[in-house]
C-alpha cells in the first residue's frame, strides 16, 4: 500500500508538471500573438489599394524607415518619430506637388518629396540619407526661426530658410536637417 501511495504522489507531481508546462506554452503562444506586428499591406488592400499598389506603398514606407533612423510605422501610410510625422502618399502621381498645396500646422516645417510628406516639429538635427531633388516646403514655424540643411560633413550649410515662408528647396544633397 505504501508503494501505491508513492506512485500516486509521483503521478500527481507528473500531472502537475505537465499542466504547468501546458499553461506556460499557452501563455507564450498568447503573448506572441499579441506582440505580432500589424499587417499594413493587408490594411492597405482592405482600404482599396491593389496588391501591387500596397506592395509599392510598403516599399516606400520601408525606404523612409531606412533613410531616417528611429521611426515606427503606425499605419499603411504613416510613420511616427519623436518630433517628425511622415506620410507616404499611395497616389503620389495624382498629388498636387507644389508649395501652395502643402498643409503645414503652426510651428512645423513641412517639406514634400514627390511621394512623401515630412512634418518636422522638434528642434533637433535629423540624420537623412542624401535627399536629392527640388521639393516644395512650407516653413510655418514662429516668425524668424531659421531652418538649415547640411552636407554630408554635418557642418556645411547647403540651404537655409527663415520662417514664415514657402517655396521650392533644392535639396541636392541634404544629409542632415535642423528645422530651427
Amino acid at each position: 500500500m505504501q508503494d501505491d501511495t508513492k506512485a500516486g504522489r509521483w503521478k500527481l507531481r507528473a500531472f502537475s508538471l505537465v499542466a504547468a508546462f501546458a499553461m506556460l506554452v499557452g501563455a507564450l503562444i498568447g503573448s506572441t500573438a499579441q506582440a505580432a506586428e500589424p499587417d499594413f499591406t493587408a490594411e492597405a488592400i482592405a482600404s482599396g489599394l491593389t496588391a501591387d499598389q500596397a506592395a509599392e506603398l510598403q516599399k516606400r514606407v520601408d525606404d523612409v524607415l531606412a533613410s531616417i533612423p528611429g521611426g515606427t510605422q503606425v499605419s499603411p501610410t504613416e510613420i511616427a518619430y519623436d518630433g517628425l510625422d511622415v506620410t507616404v502618399d499611395p497616389f503620389a502621381s495624382e498629388s498636387d506637388y507644389s508649395a501652395a498645396a502643402i498643409s503645414c500646422p503652426a510651428n512645423y516645417f513641412c517639406i514634400n518629396s514627390p511621394t512623401t510628406n515630412y512634418r518636422f516639429y522638434e528642434c533637433k538635427t535629423w540624420t537623412l540619407t542624401n535627399w536629392i531633388g527640388t521639393w516644395p516646403y512650407n516653413n510655418n514655424q514662429t516668425t524668424g526661426t531659421v531652418a538649415r540643411a547640411y552636407a554630408s560633413n554635418g557642418s556645411t550649410v547647403v540651404w537655409s530658410n527663415t520662417a514664415k515662408s514657402s517655396g521650392n528647396a533644392y535639396v541636392t544633397p541634404w544629409w542632415y536637417f535642423r528645422p530651427c
